[in-house]
């Protein structure tokens, strides 16, 4: 039997009330950040981080919401969400029985309620003001050799038309081919780094998700064959003529261990090394990012944003068109087919 909205709608509000004034929700698709600065009987109010608007989120639309989420089998799809109604779906994911999961772009209902769950481990919330706030209104450079190499290429990028390589000067291919080679070299540094801290929190069970793809960890096994004479002694009483193995070529050293019956352990020294490699890439994913930074640039009066803007825009060229929302003004206007 569903249980009455009445009872999830009193949840969600004491979830609502129980946030950190700094804390801060973002829209799943959009990415876009808002936060709640108001509970009412009837309506949540919301306020986007970047542009200061306001806007009533309303219980009906809620309760609307929570409808097509049960009705779904599979989960209800956030790409069928009406146009500026992200926040309805971060906000009833506060409520333990939903989840939004980020990697299918789906709000579904459980059939209990996570009691366990805690709501600063929610993706979609942050419980702290200076995480998004530093990260878009306080950048610095970072000290990293990727990152100057990165700059100087993205310069030689846009300078030249990358469509027509044969036309490009000698000089210019050399300089192409020197920074991609600087960038390539310094981000796999910077990779293994970034691994070296990953390992410590992946598990082999499932992979973890991020906004713009996935990583599980994989286990790599790794062979190297032993001194010579631990070798030839492995295979003296099989009867394999000691002149077939001479010089220990692995490739003899597989022949041989396919007719006979010597362990492995004893021609080869086998040792496992863990490492996280990449399981899927959302492109969706990056191009509603790509548009949500240039939402954000073109509310602000900042001069650097104009320019910021330009080349959000030149970006946005290269990518395909994003996924259009179903057009609707509220819940209830969605189609049974949908």
């Amino acid at each position: 039997m569903a249980i009455p909205f009445g009872a999830t709608w009193g949840t969600l509000i004491e979830r609502c009330e129980d946030l950190p004034d700094e804390a801060t929700l973002i829209t799943p698709l959009a990415s876009k950040r808002f936060r709640i600065t108001d509970v009412q009987d009837q309506r949540i109010i919301i306020e986007d981080v970047d542009s200061g608007d306001s806007q009533p989120l309303q219980r009906e639309q809620f309760e609307a919401l929570a409808e097509h989420t049960r009705e779904a089998v599979d989960g209800y799809e956030l790409d069928r969400l009406p146009p500026k109604a992200e926040p309805y779906a971060a906000v009833l994911a506060l409520h333990p029985r939903y989840v939004l999961d980020e990697r299918e772009n789906t709000l579904t209902e459980l059939d209990e309620a996570d009691e366990s769950a805690v709501l600063d481990e929610t993706p979609h919330l942050s419980m702290t003001a200076s995480a998004g706030d530093e990260q878009d209104s306080e950048r610095e450079e970072p000290e990293i050799d990727v990152y100057s190499d990165m700059l100087l290429l993205i310069d030689a990028l846009e300078r030249e038309d990358m469509s027509a390589l044969e036309s490009l000067e000698t000089p210019m291919l050399v300089n192409l081919y020197t920074l991609l080679s600087d960038v390539q070299r310094n981000a796999n540094d910077l990779r293994q780094d970034v691994t070296d801290v990953l390992l410590e929190r992946v598990g082999h069970d499932r992979p973890v998700h991020g906004q713009y793809g996935s990583v599980q960890r994989t286990t790599r096994r790794n062979r190297s064959l032993k001194e010579d004479e631990e070798v030839l002694d492995a295979f003296a009483e099989t009867g394999i003529d000691r002149d077939q193995l001479l010089g220990v070529d692995r490739s003899n050293v597989e022949e041989a261990l396919n007719v006979v019956s010597v362990p492995e352990s004893a021609v080869y020294d086998v040792s496992e090394s863990e490492y996280v490699r990449k399981a899927e890439v959302d492109e969706e994913r990056k191009e509603t990012r790509l548009q949500g930074l240039k939402d954000r640039l073109a509310v602000s009066d900042d001069p650097e944003a104009d320019v910021l803007r330009q080349k959000v825009e030149r970006l946005e060229q290269e990518i395909e068109e994003l996924t259009e929302f179903s057009p609707a003004s509220s819940f209830e206007t969605q189609s049974e087919s949908d």
